[in-house]
């Protein structure tokens, strides 16, 4: 086994570092890759040995990197983890030879190995590998994160990115976070408070206290400010947070006027929302340099719930215009608009995929609510759950999976989050305590 040179290059955002780890000598690329189709995928076997404790410091945070870069991957459902209790011979060194046929032997198809490290200063130092079992090879190079002591969720989180990119092709999603409305006692007297947490339910942190109700926080797409709807004032306002500072201020002064249901652009410049004056409600644009704000729709009908494409081009949203609530899209200037749901019952909530290609939607048709995908045009429609309701999906950075609020019936019921794949497989409730609804996931972090 060839060395690990670290390259002197790091990127160093919000106190976590990044650096390419090249071995010596090139590594090859082997075969190893797992095809996402719609069809039935046979999860791929892999090994993640715990990561080696190179100083006795470090022994609890390997261990722990190790089950969430582990986690991470079996959470997908494209991949199985092969238990500890199944390995032939054990990991002890990072630099020492790997023993392929042991792996072999018990069907693991990936191996990841690593090592964590833990300095004086409390700082953490997490280097990996990725073999490609059956061609005997590493599987692209090696890479090595450091951070923190408490940054190294985020250091597993981006190591699974890392596997998870090389054997699917596509980006990971895992080192992300997801904004939500926490919900806490009776249904009719539910009390809300923005909170945010990793994707997987780990580290919330509450953005606002419980003493208004709050709604449909929306990230921007940097990741570093939020806009929600508050009751504050007794009627919704739009209010825009940033989350270094956990502050908030109102999106704009329409007195008078309720607005609600904002999202940002592509470029974080422009808010798009719903606006009710004169018992109608219409989409508006604003500026946040300036405040100017555009009409973007003008119909005696309610338009809501907007969402650009990743291009800003385009707007989709929801409009009883026709006599039902249905899914529309237009420019994003405004102007005409295309009706393009057409299948039986009312749609809502529509949200464009960050890859461009579909929008997710919320459907109720015959007593059920469903979360669902279409293409951009209305065509291949498809539901991916059904419940007494299912509402408010939100993308995966990656595009690959699906968030929304599941909530069940009755006057006891709770309101939960789940995911789910896109082809409608994997789906899973989000482990997290309490109640929760309203999830929209972040881009993924720096």
């Amino acid at each position: 086994m060839t060395p690990v040179r670290t390259l002197c290059l790091a990127l160093c955002l919000g106190g976590l570092c990044l650096s390419v780890a090249a071995p010596v000598a090139e590594a090859q690329q082997g075969p190893l890759r797992i095809e996402i189709t719609e069809g039935v995928i046979e999860p791929l076997p892999f090994a993640v040995p715990t990561f080696v404790a190179e100083n006795p410091s470090a022994g609890q945070i390997a261990d722990q990197v190790s089950r969430v870069v582990a986690a991470d991957l079996a959470g997908t459902g494209l991949f199985r983890e092969i238990p500890s209790s199944a390995f032939i011979s054990p990991v002890t060194s990072f630099d020492a030879p790997v023993a392929y046929a042991d792996w072999k032997a018990i069907n693991a198809q990936a191996l990841i190995t690593g090592a964590v490290s833990q300095g004086s200063d409390g700082r953490i130092n997490v280097k990996f590998r990725l073999y490609d079992v059956f061609s005997g090879a590493p599987l692209g190079e090696g890479l090595q994160f450091g951070g923190g002591q408490g940054d190294w969720r985020r250091i597993a989180h981006k190591v699974a990115d890392q596997v998870y990119a090389r054997i699917t092709g596509e980006t990971g999603y895992f080192d992300s976070r997801v904004v939500y409305v926490s919900e806490s006692g009776p249904k009719d007297q539910r009390l809300k408070r923005l909170a945010i947490m990793d994707y997987d339910g780990a580290n919330v942190q509450y953005l606002t206290d419980s003493s208004t109700i709050v709604l449909a926080p929306r990230f921007s797409p940097s990741g570093d400010r939020i806009l929600y709807t508050s009751f504050e004032t007794g009627f919704p306002r739009i209010k825009l947070m940033d989350l270094a500072s956990v502050s908030s201020r109102a999106l704009a002064d329409l007195q008078g006027n309720m607005t609600f249901a904002p999202r940002f652009s592509p470029d974080g410049a422009t808010v798009v929302f719903s606006l009710s004056q004169d018992g109608n409600t219409d989409l508006f644009a604003m500026q946040l340099s300036s405040g100017q704000t555009t009409r973007l729709t003008n119909a005696p009908s309610i338009e809501t719930a907007p969402s650009f494409s990743p291009d800003g081009s385009k707007i989709v949203f929801e409009s009883d215009r026709s006599g039902t609530q249905q899914l529309y899209v237009m420019s994003a200037g405004g102007g005409e608009a295309t009706r393009i749901s057409f299948g039986e019952g009312r749609y809502g909530t529509p949200v464009w995929s960050p890859r461009g290609d579909m929008i997710a939607f919320t459907k109720q048709n015959a007593g059920r609510f469903h979360i669902g995908v279409m293409r951009t045009d209305g065509s291949e429609e498809r539901l991916l759950t059904a419940s007494f309701l299912d509402e408010g999906p939100t993308w995966a950075p990656n595009g690959r999976v699906i968030m929304f609020t599941r909530e069940t019936a009755g006057a006891g019921g709770v309101s939960q989050l789940f995911s789910v794949d896109i082809s409608g497989r994997n789906l899973r409730a989000v482990p997290m305590e309490g109640g929760a609804s309203d999830p929209a996931w972040s881009p993924l972090l720096p």
